[in-house]
């Protein structure tokens, strides 16, 4: 992948990006290299979470027991694993940590309350700076919410920068745990805002239901078929109909959420024991994925031709068909086509938003956050 940096100073310097979602897959990371105005990936690293830590992180996005002691061992153990996965990059690339400007290290969102001015990543920046020997920028959201923002998105300058074109415009659609959209037109600042549920809903039904982490291609919720009313009841969620800017996550789209989606139905949130009644769950999930999706493209981007989808879900083929369903005359097509594998976009944008941070260039974009203004996002926590 390479792409222009628009002029902007070059610092002739390698970044290392970290990312861990919503969908609580595991932990993604890209070495790229930024040199003469432009980006290339060196090389890509994934570790999934292990089941404990896993499960630790998700417990944490409910109020719970003695949550300031779990979130710190929490914290402690996921920083362990984003080192193995700088250790995993600087090896295969045969680089050395010193020659590593610094990492961008997004840590894992837990609660996202910009209606109460905070959100809240576990990590543990001072301890991946020790165990890497490498300058790290984290806590990227927190200066935009200060600034009356969202914190989010926070990609959609850098998906700018990457899938922008300058004669038409295009979305990128980003599917991880929750989805958000990046509009792009030629010579105006680029678009954005969270649209709904990506896969979080979907695997956790999934794991419920089958005992699998997530439903691989979407096979299993492909056997299904959507309910219309189930969907209808689904798409009056209040967040679907607020103007941008707007971000969501777990706080809204979780177990809770889906009980009370399922109840007026008849349905449990534990096991149903009625295979076919499960399927058409999570068929109609994957269109409540899907179509809320859709709904925000043909309201806020009528005129993009092409819509770029990365993240997990860009994996889900059950996913992929029904999203070109809901957007016929529009190319869908995955970020591999570009250049830049699904899996590691986000993960470059954090490297992309370390090197904003060190430059001192402003990362955010006040008309997708609606923060006050432009400002230099993170704080850095310096290895030497």
């Amino acid at each position: 992948m390479s792409t222009p940096s628009a002029g902007l100073p070059d610092t002739g310097a390698l970044y290392i990006g970290l990312m861990s979602g919503t969908s609580l897959d595991g932990v993604d990371g890209v070495l790229m290299r930024h040199e003469q105005g432009t980006w290339s990936t060196l090389t890509h690293a994934h570790r999934p979470l292990p089941p404990p830590l896993r499960q630790a992180l998700l417990d944490l996005n409910t109020a719970g027991h003695d949550e300031l002691h779990r979130s710190a061992e929490a914290a402690q153990a996921l920083v362990v694993l984003y080192a193995a996965v700088v250790h995993a990059l600087c090896t295969e690339a045969e680089v050395l940590p010193t020659e590593v400007r610094a990492i961008g290290a997004h840590g894992q969102t837990v609660r996202h309350r910009p209606d109460l001015a905070y959100t809240w990543q576990l990590n543990n920046p001072a301890l991946l700076a020790e165990l890497t020997g490498i300058d790290v920028v984290a806590e990227f959201r927190t200066r935009d919410i200060a600034a009356g923002g969202q914190g989010a998105p926070l990609v959609p300058a850098f998906h700018q920068a990457l899938f922008g074109q300058p004669d038409r415009t295009v979305a990128v659609l980003n599917i991880g745990g929750m989805a958000n959209v990046s509009i792009l037109r030629p010579s105006q600042d680029p678009l954005g805002f969270d649209c709904g549920p990506g896969n979080a809903l979907l695997d956790l039904w999934c794991e419920t239901q089958t005992g699998h982490a997530y439903d691989a291609n979407g096979e299993w919720g492909a056997m299904g078929s959507v309910r219309e009313d189930w969907l209808t009841d689904a798409l009056a969620e209040p967040f679907f109909s607020l103007p941008p800017p707007k971000s969501t996550g777990r706080d809204l789209f979780n177990p809770g959420w889906l009980a009370r989606w399922l109840a007026p139905h008849g349905l449990p949130d534990g096991p149903l024991g009625d295979a076919e009644v499960a399927r058409d769950v999570q068929a109609t999930l994957c269109e409540l994925t899907a179509r809320s999706a859709a709904l925000a493209l043909q309201q806020h981007a009528p005129d993009a031709t092409e819509v770029v989808v990365c993240g997990g879900g860009a994996l889900n083929g059950d996913l992929m068909r029904r999203l070109g369903e809901q957007l016929p005359g529009v190319r869908v097509g995955r970020s591999d086509a570009h250049g830049l594998d699904v899996m590691q976009v986000e993960a470059a944008a954090f490297a992309w938003l370390a090197w904003r941070h060190v430059a001192r260039l402003a990362g955010n974009v006040p008309a997708v956050t609606g923060a006050r203004g432009p400002r230099v996002l993170g704080a850095l926590y310096p290895a030497r």
